[in-house]
């Protein structure tokens, strides 16, 4: 009895070893993906009143998790049952994060989107500003969702010679901790400000590397958002190219003398550009009607 419950810690332990190897290198294979999804998350999760970003930002994270509860065990069914289905979840979740990053772009370079967007926070009552924040939430675990189902797809594709039961443990443990690292990096940078604010209070007014520090913090902030937005909208673009670029041997064959950065770009601005048309075509046919 006692031989047969040690074999089965032993059978653990050579389990869970497997399973942080595994989890090790699923991490690394979707770390690219991670960076777009830090810096989209941080750009949907800026712009609110200081008091609000952290509710805003664990209402997010919330999201996500449920958003990796609902992928995760598809994610194995689908793999397992329906390998050929992947593929075409991929790309529509590509034209939808394409579609997202040309209308950002349009929307500020074309409708005046700083300008506008100043204007209506400024105009908006409590409950405006509310509702707003709720669809900015929504949006953005829309946007997650679809990051997610990428970051899962690719965390599995490279453990896939493993056990079904090391699969599932390394690539659930791999959406953990990609959420939980993600969500704390965001924390850290839209609270810096608060940060600096605190260190150049406890200098009571002296002058010091602490108190420069400080001031960094805060003066830098902005900056770090208004960079965040664009990079935010560069990797969504970025990540959309990729699943077309990778999944579609065509464009891939057509790209493939384009160092693979532009190719991505060209693409999802190309695919977002359309998605973008076909949307507002379809809006004004629906509007006329």
């Amino acid at each position: 009895m006692a031989s047969g419950f040690f074999a089965l810690l032993d059978d653990i332990a050579v389990i869970m070893d497997d399973v942080a190897v595994t989890a090790k290198v699923a991490t690394q294979k979707a770390s690219g993906i991670l960076g777009d999804d830090l810096a989209v998350t941080a750009e949907k999760a800026s712009g609110f009143q200081s008091s609000r970003e952290i509710p805003v930002l664990w209402a997010i994270c919330k999201g996500s998790f449920i958003n990796k509860l609902i992928i995760l065990p598809m994610a194995f069914l689908l793999s397992a049952f329906l390998p050929w289905s992947i593929t075409p979840i991929l790309l529509f979740g590509g034209v939808y994060l394409a579609f997202e990053g040309v209308e950002k772009v349009y929307h500020y370079a074309f409708a005046g989107g700083h300008t506008k967007t100043a204007e209506a926070k400024i105009s908006m009552t409590e409950e405006e500003a509310l509702a707003n924040e709720k669809k900015k939430v929504k949006s953005a675990i829309v946007v997650d969702f679809i990051l997610s189902i990428e970051i899962v797809i690719v965390a599995l594709s490279s453990v896939m010679e493993e056990d079904l039961t090391v699969q599932i443990l390394s690539v659930s443990l791999a959406a953990i901790i990609a959420t939980i690292g993600v969500y704390g990096l965001v924390a850290l940078i839209v609270r810096m400000d608060d940060f600096g604010l605190k260190l150049i209070q406890s200098t009571n007014g002296k002058k010091g590397i602490v108190q420069k520090i400080g001031l960094l913090l805060v003066n830098a902030l902005p900056w770090v958002i208004k960079s965040l937005t664009v990079i935010g909208t560069v990797a969504m673009l970025l990540v959309a190219g990729g699943i077309f670029v990778h999944n579609v041997p065509a464009i891939h064959t057509l790209l493939h003398a384009i160092p693979t950065i532009l190719s991505e770009l060209l693409t999802g601005t190309v695919v977002g550009t359309v998605a973008l048309l076909c949307v507002t075509l379809f809006s004004s046919l629906f509007k006329k009607k």
